[in-house]
């Protein structure tokens, strides 16, 4: 079947970003004559069924036991191995190939390291609220160093999946909704776990997920569909997935969704058109969780052996946590449904990127020699416990400061209050690897040693993260990870009024449980819980200043509560030490510079809610509403919070665009400001670039964000932010799936959110 997409696909995106290190890493070329010979001798040698188990991804636990694993190792039945996470057990497993295997064909041993291996940083929601590269560069520098240390070859990670969809659960794993950020961020994060080499004692490989488009499913319903214009794919959807895939990307982790009634996993257009031969991509693709298995359910595959046959056939290299590629290839290639070539080629995959991990010429790379294993898996000096902090407070967002409410004093009575106050494992987040939630620091340890003898700080839980007893039930499914208060909601609240009532100001926390914003759980209502919100509403009633600190892995509604509150802190997930980054910043010593990677919205209804929408024929104006206009006549229609949002204990002033030409074949113009520090206190704020094309052969965005600095100034300080405008910058891809840049006016928009803009126009050429 003929493609409907074009031959060439060049990304639509120049990059304007902050160097990455102090020298720019050069990625260690791979000799790829070499490994071609090498891969091909090898693959002369291998039978059909020791192709086939390179082609098997295997998940420890109780449906795969380590004894059946050893015997399918044995058997060569085996080709990576995932969710071990310690060195003697990965040793074991390698010695066991070395040792037992006719080829000796080394395993290599992968994880979800998505935002650290044993010291967790912020989600990746939380890390995008930084717009800080040099401390996401750390993060996944760091992160990589851990899980290497562990004897991980690959990561599960970065997420690049743009979403509109605050419903959806694995928002949080992902870095929001902007196009431009997400690229920035995976980009950053591959550079970083990758460094010169995979194969480096400190680096991992990292495998970029979900391809394609798994953020946009219908209704944020995790696993469901996707029914998209290829303009929208290629303009807003799949840059990010290139840009991770162009820093060095070594895998691919295929998505569960379909796209425009073709799952992932059976696309071939994806898989194949698309990532190998359009962007020739070389590594390796891996099907998430049993997403082979369910090409049944989706309606493409009749029976196992069919699923199989067109998930090979479509690109899928390697199969996760089934048995499917064992138990049914061997019939297919005999009976010539799939070829040899064809486990060939993804064999060879396989193989290639084993090599490129450097396991070929020493197995045991990330494991070291024998005895020199840690003799505390968990012990505290293998943690990063200084950089952790000083990302997580670069990660909060300060939303409301209702009269200089915060920073607070070190003084006087201080009551916490709120379910996530206390609670270890919430405070890391899903997705949180290797991390022990004992190690965390909540908030109330951070508050405690904060104020030390200076402030009195009082405590009360005051109600549970949920009433509901299904929700509850939801969430303590696999583990225990909700405490449940056993005293009545009454008794709770009760006890938290009492607690507010002898302070001078109550910081409250509240929001999601960790399992409330992971995979599997999308929600319908993204407000807070019912119990919370009458725990709010009780502690509001005594009069006392109140500061909400959110934690949550989604962008919320929380119209109610943002009428209630005199100052609210974003904090998302913020990691092993994000009790003490958060008390950093309640209390003044650090200046927060977060902005949202995310717009919230007033209510539910108003989703999908984002700021790069398109335009309307018939656009409304709050200044003039006009019934027949695009919008909801029972709510205010704006953001309660928009894109690139956040406050500052100080003031920042911008002043008009100035632009110049740029002397380059390529160029078209430069953009500066003057940004000044028009407060009292040192801080940092994100100066941010968009651009809108207003008339063009098909509707452009309203405004898309092309660039980002982040800077820091004294009080009373200015600097000059100059953006570089590249012709690439103003290209598209239009109706006929053409890339091209149309000439006309221009709008470009500098400010310090995506609302509060300084704006100009030129022409170009």
């Amino acid at each position: 079947m003929k493609s409907m997409f074009p031959k060439a696909i060049v990304l639509p995106l120049t990059f304007f970003c902050a160097t990455l290190f102090a020298e720019p890493i050069e990625p260690q070329v791979i000799n790829e004559t070499q490994r071609d010979h090498f891969v091909s001798a090898l693959l002369k040698k291998m039978t059909l069924d020791e192709k086939i188990g390179q082609l098997r991804l295997i998940s420890v636990g109780p449906e795969t036991p380590k004894s059946t694993i050893k015997e399918m190792i044995e058997k060569g039945q085996v080709g990576a191995i995932f969710n071990t996470v310690t060195r003697p057990d990965i040793r074991v497993m390698q010695d066991q190939v070395m040792q037992l295997s006719r080829l000796k064909i080394p395993l290599f041993f992968a994880y979800d390291v998505v935002h650290g291996q044993r010291t967790i940083f912020p989600i990746p929601l939380g890390l995008a609220a930084s717009w800080d590269t040099k401390a996401v560069a750390t993060v996944g520098r760091i992160s990589a160093l851990e899980a290497a240390q562990d004897g991980l070859n690959m990561t599960w990670a970065p997420m690049v999946d743009v979403s509109h969809e605050p419903r959806w659960g694995r928002s949080s794993e992902g870095f929001g909704e902007d196009t431009y950020l997400t690229s920035i961020m995976g980009k950053t994060m591959v550079e970083a776990m990758q460094g010169n080499s995979p194969a480096d004692r400190n680096s991992v490989m990292t495998s970029v997920k979900h391809f394609a488009l798994y953020g946009a499913v219908e209704g944020g319903r995790e696993y469901n569909s996707v029914d998209m214009s290829p303009q929208q794919m290629f303009q807003h959807y799949l840059p990010p997935y290139q840009t991770a895939l162009q820093a060095g990307s070594g895998g691919v982790m295929v998505s569960l969704n379909a796209i425009n009634g073709v799952p992932a996993t059976a696309n071939h257009w994806l898989l194949t058109d698309l990532l190998r031969h359009q962007w020739h991509f070389k590594g390796i693709t891996v099907s998430d969780h049993g997403a082979i298995k369910e090409l049944i359910n989706h309606g493409v595959a009749s029976d196992p052996a069919d699923a199989v046959r067109i998930a090979i056939k479509a690109g899928i290299d390697m199969s996760m946590s089934d048995q499917y590629y064992s138990q049914y290839l061997p019939g297919l290639v005999k009976s010539g449904a799939v070829t040899v070539a064809e486990v060939d080629n993804a064999t060879r995959h396989v193989l290639n990127v084993k090599y490129d991990m450097g396991l070929f010429r020493d197995a045991y790379r990330h494991l070291g020699p024998v005895g020199s294993d840690p003799q505390d898996t968990n012990a505290e000096e293998r943690l990063h416990r200084a950089q952790a902090r000083d990302v997580a407070a670069k990660s909060l967002v300060l939303l409301k400061n209702w009269h200089n409410v915060l920073p607070l004093k070190k003084q006087g009575t201080i009551a916490l209050i709120g379910p996530l106050a206390d609670s270890q494992r919430d405070i890391m987040g899903s997705w949180s690897a290797a991390g022990v939630a004992k190690q965390s620091v909540t908030l109330l340890q951070g508050m405690r040693e904060a104020v030390a003898n200076r402030a009195t700080l009082l405590y009360a839980r005051g109600s549970n993260i949920t009433d509901n007893a299904k929700v509850q039930a939801f969430l303590n499914l696999y583990e225990p990870a909700v405490v449940v208060d056993s005293r009545s909601a009454k008794q709770l609240r009760d006890e938290a009024v009492a607690t507010a009532k002898k302070a001078d100001v109550v910081v409250m926390a509240v929001g999601e449980s960790q399992g409330m914003a992971h995979e599997a759980s999308s929600r319908s209502d993204i407000r807070l819980p019912k119990a919370q919100r009458d725990l709010i509403t009780a502690v509001k009633a005594t009069g006392k200043p109140l500061i909400l600190v959110l934690m949550n892995g989604r962008a919320l509604d929380i119209t109610q509560q943002d009428g209630q509150a005199e100052g609210i802190l974003e904090t998302w997930f913020s990691g092993t030490e994000g009790g003490h980054a958060i008390s950093d910043v309640l209390f003044g010593d650090v200046n927060p510079s977060g902005k949202l990677p995310v717009t919230f919205p007033r209510s539910v209804g108003q989703l999908p809610l984002y700021y790069n929408h398109l335009p309307t024929g018939r656009p409304y104006d709050f200044t003039h509403p006009n019934k027949y206009t695009s919008h909801y006549f029972d709510i205010n229609n704006s953001p309660l919070y928009p894109f690139g949002f956040g406050l500052s204990y100080t003031t920042f002033s911008v002043s008009p665009i100035t632009l110049a030409s740029i002397s380059s074949e390529q160029g078209v113009k430069a953009a500066s400001v003057t940004v000044t520090n028009s407060g009292k206190r040192a801080g940092s704020t994100i100066v941010q670039l968009y651009l809108h094309d207003p008339v063009a052969s098909i509707s452009r965005p309203v405004k898309e964000l092309k660039a980002f600095q982040k800077i820091q100034l004294q009080p009373g300080e200015s600097k000059t932010v100059t953006f570089a405008l590249s012709k690439n910058d103003l290209g598209f891809w239009n109706q006929q799936m053409k890339w091209v840049v149309e000439p006309g006016e221009f709008d470009v928009m500098i400010g310090t959110d995506s609302v509060h803009t300084e704006t100009k126009s030129f022409t170009y050429p």
